[in-house]
């Protein structure tokens, strides 16, 4: 793989990845465009332990263009887009418009409501992540080759932007469908470099702390074997990787996907577990599409050990899940899963485990 740094004309990094290592690529971004001036903040909710980020800035951001005006494709026929290159393979870039940025540098900032809200500038960094230059297809459709190469892009960045000061976790994910909210229909992810470590991994990391306290063993590697071993919710296994439904599942269609051996990054996974994930990555995907005449919105996100805390703790894995529980029927999130996140699930892990596995593909 080579991989090729350059700048946009406003300054922001931009990364090819390509599979062919004579691979020539435009680095001269010709637009004329002034660096941006991230707002962003992170403010604390001392009621929920919790940082949330504040980015008026994001208000802005484009909004599904024309397909003939997609900020994703390559740059082409006079037309200059984020992507000075008239092709690519996989590209990573700063986002133009981010909820953290390393502009914000860190400092004290005064807080407000008496001192009961701390806040600080939203340092860290937010990239996109495109895994192809081809407008009109999926992640679904992409080769195994190229989801080999989208890994090492998650794997590259993880390791990059964890070198960072102040960052906390790094989140690689995609939000797929008009539906989930996707605002650009080209086929494309996102990474996040948080400044804190996120309330969903702190809760599980907590969980994980006290089932070690009381068993010495880790929660994440249990929860996989249980699974296994009990069978009805397995959608597929390979050599190095499981996937299931878990038994208390939230969304109408949700499945985990987990590595066999435990590690708890990216940038741990042994080339056998990247060779293997590909093919079983790829089957899942195109099970998520085959449930139903119209292609499946998901979000995937990537699941890894905080940069410095509780990395003894932790077990990557990948979770898939839509909101879509019939078709033309979408599970939204109503009084108890919004005010008092508490789910409803209306499909049974079981049946949606069965219903995955019984996909013709």
């Amino acid at each position: 793989m080579k991989k090729t740094h350059a700048h946009l004309a406003d300054g922001r990094e931009i990364i090819y990845f390509d599979e062919s290592d004579d691979a020539q690529r435009v680095l001269v971004d010709p637009r004329h465009m002034e660096p941006g001036a991230p707002t962003s903040e992170v403010r604390y909710d001392a009621v929920l332990d919790e940082w949330v980020a504040v980015a008026g800035q994001r208000q802005g951001r484009a909004f599904l263009p024309p397909r003939d005006e997609c900020p994703l494709c390559p740059s082409r026929d006079g037309r200059q887009s984020e992507v000075p290159s008239p092709d690519y393979d996989v590209v990573v870039f700063e986002n133009k418009s981010p909820s953290f940025a390393q502009a914000a540098a860190p400092g004290d900032v005064s807080p407000l409501d008496g001192g009961l809200v701390p806040r600080h500038p939203a340092f860290g960094r937010c990239e996109v992540v495109l895994f192809t230059s081809d407008h009109d297809t999926s992640f679904a459709q992409l080769s195994p080759e190229r989801v080999r190469t989208v890994l090492e892009a998650w794997v590259d960045r993880t390791l990059a932007l964890s070198a960072l000061p102040h960052v906390e976790q790094v989140f690689c994910f995609e939000n797929r469908g008009e539906e989930i909210g996707v605002t650009l229909s080209h086929p494309h992810g996102q990474v996040y470099a948080y400044p804190f470590v996120t309330p969903r991994s702190r809760q599980a990391l907590d969980s994980a702390r006290r089932y070690s306290r009381r068993t010495f063993r880790n929660l994440f590697a249990d929860v996989l074997a249980a699974e296994l071993e009990e069978g009805t919710r397995v959608v597929a296994e390979s050599r190095h990787w499981a996937a299931f439904v878990p038994a208390a599942a939230r969304w109408p269609l949700e499945v985990h996907l987990y590595p066999k051996e435990r590690v708890v990054d990216l940038p741990s996974l042994s080339d056998a577990q990247r060779d293997d994930f590909p093919g079983i990555y790829l089957e899942l995907l195109r099970r998520f599409d085959g449930l139903y005449d119209t292609p499946t919105p998901y979000i995937a996100g990537w699941h890894q050990a905080p940069v410095r805390a509780d990395r003894d703790l932790s077990y990557l894995h990948l979770t898939l899940h839509s909101i879509r529980r019939a078709p033309g029927k979408l599970k939204y999130l109503a009084g108890s899963e919004s005010v008092m996140w508490a789910f409803v699930n209306d499909v049974p892990p079981e049946a949606q485990a069965a219903a995955l596995r019984g996909v013709a593909l």
